[in-house]
């Protein structure tokens, strides 16, 4: 058993002064079977600590609902066996470009304040959450030697009392190593987020003395940590991809050490977002308030461990700084994992219209007088068919989706007649009476930074025909986690032209190893192989294949399904390929 402090100037184990190297490794967004690997990079590029966030919205899908919440200890005993120590950031909110920030679809009240609702379903969580983390705390044994209250909390409010129950619930719950905040190296950020007698930490990617003065100006004692030093970026749909130079990434790294300080680096390996949990931000400059910035599915991040879990050309530079500050020879790398044997395209064998899948595996349908939201429909992650009927006869007036949040393919009387999208929200082409209206409304990702973050999803303004709003809106919702079994759909021949909906096939493989999907001349939907669901693919790009880890895989034949919400291409089926 070891004690793990925060003393006047450093971070202490047993009373030794320690400084901590730490990178980020988000068990969420790596195959279980490959964490030992990717933890063992992590220590190989000389690194002593690993940091994760906790996302709430993946372990409670549903208030009291949990999914697999023991996967975080899985994942700290897999750090203590690779020899890292550990930091932990529950959140509640954790950004991390994840779906809502980590916070579920369901909550209601005024989220991340001391709201009393809101506490409650923390409070909850955290009781659930929480023993995952007590028990291997490093005076007990484990390798956890601190625990975030809240996240960019100065980014976001100031309600101090907020953060004074947090901090008060962890110690209440059983967390006894130090706690701290982290957040941006800016006066109103910093006197936001931080708490009297909680450490203090600063989140940056370059100007590392400047950072460190103005968390001086507010904290003159303590250990100085960059909590994220971001040594890389995040991709937007429809962006350009984003690199950091090594050269540069490596010495402001060297900047960060110089000055004395701990470091974590964000990320050392990125990993993916599957399965649709890619969050969203806004653009318009500094209010984050402006049009709607979808992250990629890969979370690659541009980081020193790629998303292969293969060293880049900046690993091999952070190695030889990080070199500098190890106690003795760093840790030989680990055997990279295997790689497809060799490229395969897949073999379609059926398909069925996105009606028949709404039949078969959505939520009920429901009738009301406006649009409900994805929330009310309690769908997190998916689409929604809002169904209306323009009364008749009467002229052609312009159809109207106010509100609409994200995009929206509209057919009338069956007929594709456009695409919408919060920047446009009206049909180009009018629409007569009578007629029947079908919008097929999917969610690109919820916000996950800054002050539209917990906003609904759906068409939250109501429909119009010209400047009258059209009542008796059907909606139905479809769940992406309710396609992890298809069995009960009714598929048929393949269509010939390339109509959206589900398609499934088989791929047969020989020498399985990580691998890349492709989907040429497919437009936007989701993939799923042998159940596990790899993520959005997006013609928009940049990313233009969707990464599969190994242990998806299995010699022979393997299912696969793609669920294509515009416009489909299956006389260019799926393909596997190496990277």
């Amino acid at each position: 058993m070891s004690e793990f402090t925060a003393g006047e100037k450093d971070f202490l184990l047993d009373g030794r002064p320690v400084r901590l190297l730490s990178g980020a490794l988000h068990y969420f967004r790596v195959h279980e079977a490959q964490w030992g690997h990717r933890l063992a990079m992590v220590r190989a590029m000389g690194l002593n600590c690993v940091e994760t966030y906790v996302p709430w919205n993946l372990h409670e899908p549903r208030p009291g609902s949990y999914d697999d919440v023991e996967a975080l200890g899985r994942f700290l005993d897999a750090a203590r066996e690779a020899g890292l120590w550990a930091i932990v950031r529950p959140g509640p909110y954790i950004c991390a470009e994840w779906e809502n920030g980590g916070l579920p679809h369901w909550l209601t009240g005024r989220p991340r304040t001391g709201d009393a609702q809101y506490l409650g379903h923390v409070e909850r969580w955290f009781c659930r959450l929480l023993p995952q983390v007590v028990a291997r705390q490093i005076d007990r044994g484990g390798p956890v030697i601190m625990v975030q209250v809240e996240n960019e909390y100065g980014s976001y409010g100031s309600d101090a009392e907020y953060l004074r129950r947090l901090a008060a619930l962890l110690r209440e719950t059983g967390v006894t190593v130090p706690l701290f905040t982290s957040d941006g190296p800016e006066d109103h950020m910093l006197t936001g987020g931080s708490l009297p007698g909680v450490l203090a930490t600063v989140n940056f990617g370059s100007h590392a003395r400047v950072a460190f003065e103005t968390l001086r100006r507010h904290r003159p004692d303590g250990p100085l940590m960059c909590m994220e030093f971001w040594c890389g970026w995040f991709d937007h749909w429809g962006a350009e991809h984003v690199v950091r130079d090594p050269r540069d990434a490596a010495a402001a790294l060297r900047e960060i050490l110089e000055c004395g300080a701990s470091v974590n680096l964000y990320m050392a390996h990125g990993g993916t977002s599957f399965a649709g949990w890619s969050g969203a931000n806004r653009g318009g400059g500094d209010l984050h308030d402006g049009v709607l910035e979808p992250d990629v599915t890969s979370y690659d991040y541009d980081a020193p461990i790629d998303e292969f879990g293969c060293p880049t050309d900046k690993f091999w530079r952070f190695r030889e700084v990080l070199a500098e500050y190890a106690d003795g020879p760093l840790p030989e790398l680990p055997p990279m994992p295997a790689q497809l044997g060799a490229g395969i395209e897949a073999h379609l064998t059926g398909w069925a219209p996105l009606s028949d899948v709404l039949e078969t595996l959505g939520g009920p349908e429901t009738t009301s007088p406006v649009p409900p939201t994805f929330e009310e429909l309690d769908v997190d992650r998916g689409l929604v068919r809002y169904e209306v009927t323009v009364p008749g006869p009467r002229q052609p007036y312009p159809l109207i989706a106010r509100g609409l949040r994200d995009l929206a393919v509209v057919y009338v009387d069956g007929e594709r007649a456009g695409v919408l999208t919060e920047e446009d929200e009206r049909l180009k082409e009018p629409v007569a009476g009578h007629a029947r209206v079908e919008l097929w409304v999917e969610s690109l990702g919820r916000v996950n930074y800054g002050p539209r973050t917990g906003e609904a999803k759906g068409i939250t303004g109501g429909l119009l025909h010209e400047r009258q709003y059209l009542h008796g809106v059907r909606a139905r919702g479809l769940r992406l986690d309710a396609l992890e079994d298809v069995d009960g759909v009714p598929f048929r021949p393949l269509p010939e032209e390339g109509a959206p909906g589900l398609y499934r096939g088989t791929l047969t493989v020989r020498g399985a190893g990580d691998a890349l999907l492709e989907l040429p001349g497919w437009t936007r939907g989701f993939v799923w192989v042998n159940g596990f669901n790899l993520g959005r693919y997006w013609s928009a790009g940049p990313q233009q294949a969707l990464y599969v880890p190994g242990p998806v895989l299995r010699e022979g034949v393997n299912d696969v399904w793609v669920l294509e919400f515009e416009k489909a291409a299956p006389d260019r089926a799926p393909r596997l390929r190496s990277r």
